[in-house]
């Protein structure tokens, strides 16, 4: 039986370079859910130069950046490639938004055919489009008991999946990861990735609280049950953002 105050420590991958968008926001609303559960949290963040030690965190987080942040922040995650790696292994969850999710994945093959290589913690390859997909988004979520997720997409970069990786989320409005196969976001294990900015999590409580749930069982070993909490302003917020024509 739990008895010791419950803990969680963060990593927020270099919000140095990777810091557009509103997705600190995420990183807010994890620690405060879980806080307000009483809950002890430490986020840490992990800056450009930076090594890191998958045994030192239960979650990970990174953002969305502009072209020449992301050039940087690709350099930095390789070089802590394998210990992100291997967190991804011991089913740690992470979430990574926009740029940072293309950077998961295999490679980002920018708009001047500029290869950027990825940590390969999902199996998607992203190659920059002649269009760019900008607006509010609403999709479906298969895994969550509220299923509707809202969100805002601004991106050219157009991202397919490979065999290993699923889709995170259904596209009802919007775009997605290419305006063509409807899917948004991939999945492996505990790894997440999409586009979604907003930022995604407050607007989302129900996809917050999960990767808390997914936090607190992965270090504990066991189901820890999260406290409910009042949730009607974050749901007022959720309904505002569901596209009419859904």
């Amino acid at each position: 039986m739990q008895t010791a105050p419950l803990k969680l420590k963060i990593a927020h991958l270099y919000p140095d370079l990777l810091n557009i968008y509103g997705d600190m926001g995420n990183v807010l609303a994890l620690s405060n859910r879980a806080k307000w559960r009483d809950i002890e949290v430490e986020v840490v963040k992990i800056k450009s130069g930076d090594n890191i030690n998958a045994d030192d965190y239960d979650l990970f987080f990174a953002g969305g950046g502009q072209d020449n942040q992301q050039v940087l922040a690709a350099n930095e995650l390789i070089k802590n490639g394998v210990e992100l790696m291997r967190a991804a292994q011991m089913d740690k969850p992470m979430l990574a938004i926009c740029g940072s999710y293309q950077l998961f994945g295999k490679y980002y093959l920018t708009s001047d055919n500029q290869k950027l290589r990825g940590i390969s913690l999902l199996d998607i390859h992203t190659c920059a489009g002649n269009k760019r997909f900008i607006g509010n988004v609403t999709a479906i979520c298969d895994f969550l008991p509220i299923r509707t997720i809202v969100g805002f997409e601004n991106h050219s970069g157009q991202t397919h999946l490979g065999e290993e990786a699923e889709p995170l989320f259904k596209i009802k409005t919007g775009n997605g990861n290419n305006g063509l196969d409807k899917t948004e976001g991939a999945r492996y294990k505990n790894v997440f990735g999409t586009y979604l900015h907003g930022p995604l999590l407050p607007k989302n409580p129900h996809f917050c609280d999960y990767l808390l749930q997914l936090a607190l069982d992965t270090k504990y070993k066991c189901k820890i049950p999260l406290l409910p909490l009042n949730d009607e302003i974050e749901y007022y917020a959720h309904e505002a953002r569901i596209c009419a024509k859904y």
